[in-house]
């Protein structure tokens, strides 16, 4: 006997099927881990290569300078400083909660800042760009900053930067034109006018800085250093140079500003100028008292300053009463009355009309000021002596809006309740009240009644609801003087390289035009040059000696409740032939021959260099 070598156990149909079963899982294993290392190492070697360097490269932004601002005779209203700024790096700081704790603590004590503060202003800037800069304090001293550099030791990821800070020379002489800047913020970075630009980076906030920040605003730089594991530096690779904003030229003259702000200082304390040329539109001031010094924003300010500057109780500076302010004008708008009355056909410059010192609408009686009786005069005459009477029978008729006769339509058209369209942001359209507006007012007992022809009247002479600003009016009165060109103001004149030559014109928009008689707007203009010159005028007194000829118009708003009057004036210069409007108001100056006239003439002795020998004060007009 012997035993069969050659015999095998027999594989069964349920074993074959599992081991095939088997078999086929390794095999898409080994395939599905040989295409993922395919894919790893063919398709995706560049990516993964170059994510590996850039775990070993750091790149360092360089801020580049904001361009330089200047005046239309190119001295200089903004510029920059070079800063010392203390900053975090992310690749550096303690990964221990403990330790940055203590970090913040000790920069706390030497930055004379509160460490929960640097928590909360570093830590957001941290999570949204993880691999920047964080800024903990701008513009430190250099001791502190070579104290800071000599220990580096104690402050593991603090660091010195160098920086540009905004720097304003005239500290608040035009701080309302020309703005403010600050960090770029989360909701800016939405603004589709930043995709260019990285969250913390400086852009304009305010003013001409925020207006035309996309020329202001220069291409940051950057340094590319090679680093180990541990964030240490290795070597530099290479540099991008930043390159600074391109220089803005303005329309303003530092002298015409400087001096309407130190006009309106001497006042109240509250108010507002505008000055422009009638023929192009260029603004050569405009200023706004209370002021601010910019410079406080430059290196950040802190909430309770923050507040104080938009507290009503301290003036509000922030507010640009220029373009903000909402005032009634008194009598400087009865140029507009007057368009209105002459255009809609109620009279003709040489109509009679008897001002026997008051007018009766209903049960109200309107008086003029000082219920001074004027007699019969015509609308030169009528403007002269500022008769109220004369206007007020104007108002009562305009009790309209349709057919043309509207005092509403001839003030919407001459700029009234809208903006002016200056290339400043923020500015606000005033109201020009209307029947239609008070009515909706009464019916949803907002007021305690509807529109009444007494509401007219009171706006024939620039008061009860009406709310304007001295651009406003400037508008107005260049309208008349320039042939009827409702002009869009403009304060940017053009873009320019750093030596100043001349890249980029900023033409202003094509004005709207009105269609009045020649013979009318001369009328007018006639009778605000007697309201500067002849025995009666409501600021001869105030401008008998100087020696540029003029033709103005004082203004008296009653604001009621107590509250002192707002004094206007509107001067149109030099006469015959003008070339600039000047307006200003004071917002408890009174008398308009007493505050604001006085205050003009300032502005157009800077206007024309006229040397000053003494401070004019007003004559003590009723208007």
């Amino acid at each position: 006997m012997y035993l069969d070598n050659d015999r095998r156990p027999t594989l069964t149909p349920q074993l074959a099927v599992r081991v095939a079963l088997i078999g086929g899982i390794a095999l898409v294993a080994f395939a599905v881990i040989f295409f993922r290392l395919w894919y790893l190492q063919v398709l995706s070697g560049d990516r993964y290569l170059a994510e590996a360097r850039d775990n070993r490269v750091r790149e360092i932004k360089v801020q580049a300078a904001r361009g330089e601002i200047v005046d239309r005779d190119g001295r200089k209203l903004v510029d920059n400083r070079p800063a010392n700024a203390v900053v975090l790096s992310p690749d550096r700081l303690p990964e221990d909660l403990d330790d940055r704790q203590a970090l913040y603590r000790r920069l706390g004590k030497l930055l004379d800042m509160k460490p929960r503060a640097i928590e909360r202003d570093v830590e957001p800037q941290l999570s949204a760009l993880p691999y920047s800069t964080a800024t903990v304090k701008q513009d430190v001293s250099h001791q502190l900053a070579w104290y800071l550099l000599e220990h580096r030791d104690d402050f593991r990821g603090a660091d010195v930067e160098r920086v540009f800070l905004r720097s304003y020379p005239h500290h608040e002489i035009g701080a309302h034109l020309f703005g403010t800047v600050g960090e770029l913020n989360a909701d800016q970075e939405k603004d589709p006018r930043y995709r260019d630009v990285a969250l913390g980076d400086r852009v304009g906030q305010t003013g001409v800085e925020f207006q035309y920040d996309r020329y202001l605003r220069g291409r940051n730089g950057a340094s590319r250093l090679q680093v180990d594991a541990m964030g240490n530096l290795n070597r530099r690779l290479n540099k991008r140079d930043p390159k600074q904003g391109r220089q803005l030229r303005l329309s303003v003259d530092l002298d015409v500003q400087e001096a309407g702000q130190e006009a309106l200082a001497g006042g109240t304390g509250r108010g507002a100028f505008a000055v422009m040329d009638i023929k192009s539109g260029e603004v050569l001031g405009l200023g706004s008292q209370p002021s601010f010094d910019p410079n406080i924003f430059s290196k950040g300010i802190k909430k309770r300053d923050y507040d104080r500057l938009l507290d009503e109780d301290n003036g509000a500076p922030l507010t640009n009463r220029a373009i903000q302010g909402l005032y009634p004008t008194g009598s400087t708008f009865k140029l507009v009355t007057a368009v209105a009355g002459l255009e809609g056909g109620l009279i003709t410059p040489d109509t009679p009309i008897h001002d026997p010192g008051s007018y009766t609408v209903g049960d109200t009686v309107f008086e003029n000021a000082g219920k001074v009786a004027h007699g019969t005069l015509a609308l030169r005459q009528a403007l002269t002596v500022s008769s109220d009477v004369f206007f007020y029978q104007l108002g009562d008729q305009l009790n309209s809006t349709g057919d043309g006769l509207g005092l509403q339509h001839w003030a919407r058209r001459l700029g009234m309740g809208r903006n002016t369209g200056i290339d400043l942001p923020e500015e606000l359209p005033g109201l020009l009240p209307t029947p239609k507006w008070r009515n909706a007012l009464y019916r949803n007992k907002e007021t305690l009644e509807p529109w009444t022809p007494g509401h007219n009247v009171n706006l024939s002479v620039g008061q009860g609801d009406l709310q304007a600003d001295p651009l406003q009016m400037a508008v107005a009165y260049a309208a008349i003087a320039n042939g009827g060109r409702v002009l869009r103001p403009r304060l940017g004149q053009r873009i320019e390289d750093s030596s100043g030559r001349a890249i980029q014109q900023l033409e202003a928009p094509t004005a709207r035009r009105l269609k009045i008689a020649p013979e009318y707007r001369q009328a007018i203009l006639e009778g605000l040059r007697g309201a500067a010159s002849a025995p009666g005028g409501t600021s001869t007194s105030v401008f008998a000696d100087f020696p540029i000829q003029i033709a103005g118009k004082t203004g008296t708003a009653e604001k009621g409740a107590g509250r002192a009057d707002q004094s206007w004036y509107v001067a149109l210069a030099p006469w015959p032939e003008p070339k600039y409007v000047v307006a200003v108001t004071d917002e408890a100056g009174g008398f308009g021959a007493d505050t604001a006239a006085p205050m003009a003439r300032r502005i157009l002795a800077a206007l024309f260099n006229v040397k000053e020998t003494k401070l004019v004060e007003g004559g003590g007009s009723s208007d």
